[in-house]
């Protein structure tokens, strides 16, 4: 069954994609030893879609790796728009860095270094404006923290999308110990007190097996 999820994928992309796929960023993370979480392609230009449904001119993204999924989420940005990437490890963000610039889209996109919490703390003393759009991609254990801090950094009505809240089916495995899984039940409790959000979770098969995004809304 999951060479049949593959296989749809592939097919999505040959049907759907014509030259749209970076597909020289992926390779560029395996050629660099990156682990290989990528979004799926037909994942990435959802991002792109819902970005650009957005008119979304300032997006935030949250966990960066080798940037695929930035690339894609810049692709998305109107002139003059801007993009923040956080990344935790050095190295990551100098094989993202070349990649973005690879993709020609270096020029509307900030990569920063560091944990995710203390740059999006630094974010919020800047006060240099809110995000239409924000995507989610990094340490499972923190995302309801990101989520948070997310809210305060968005706009009214501004999109917020985590990724990789399924898990195979184990959110839904209240005896599990994985940190990762608590983590993604922590934000769905979280989800469920949050009078700041509108929210749902969409499971999804593929390339990349058995998870689901939440994506939520900013009450205005």
């Amino acid at each position: 069954m999951d060479r049949d999820w593959a296989a749809v994928d592939d097919y999505i992309v040959e049907k759907l994609f014509g030259a749209d796929q970076p597909q020289a960023a992926i390779e560029a993370n395996a050629a660099a030893g990156l682990p290989a979480i990528d979004v799926s392609p037909a994942q990435g230009k959802l991002l792109y879609l819902l970005a650009k449904s957005c008119a979304a001119t300032r997006i935030l993204e949250v966990g960066t790796l080798g940037g695929y999924s930035t690339i894609w989420l810049a692709r998305a940005l109107p002139a003059g728009g801007r993009l923040v990437t956080l990344e935790i490890d050095p190295r990551h963000a100098e094989v993202a860095r070349r990649n973005l610039a690879e993709a020609g889209v270096a020029d509307r996109v900030e990569v920063r270094v560091g944990p995710a919490l203390d740059s999006l703390a630094a974010l919020a003393k800047e006060r240099s404006g809110a995000f239409d759009v924000v995507f989610i991609d990094a340490d499972k254990e923190h995302n309801a923290d990101y989520v948070d801090a997310a809210i305060d950094l968005a706009r009214p009505g501004a999109l917020i999308v985590v990724d990789n809240v399924v898990r195979n089916g184990g959110v839904i495995d209240s005896r599990s110990t994985d940190s990762k899984i608590l983590g993604t039940r922590r934000l769905f409790d979280m989800l469920a007190d949050e009078p700041r959000l509108e929210a749902t979770a969409i499971q999804t098969v593929g390339a990349k097996q058995w998870d689901g995004f939440i994506i939520a809304v900013v009450r205005p």
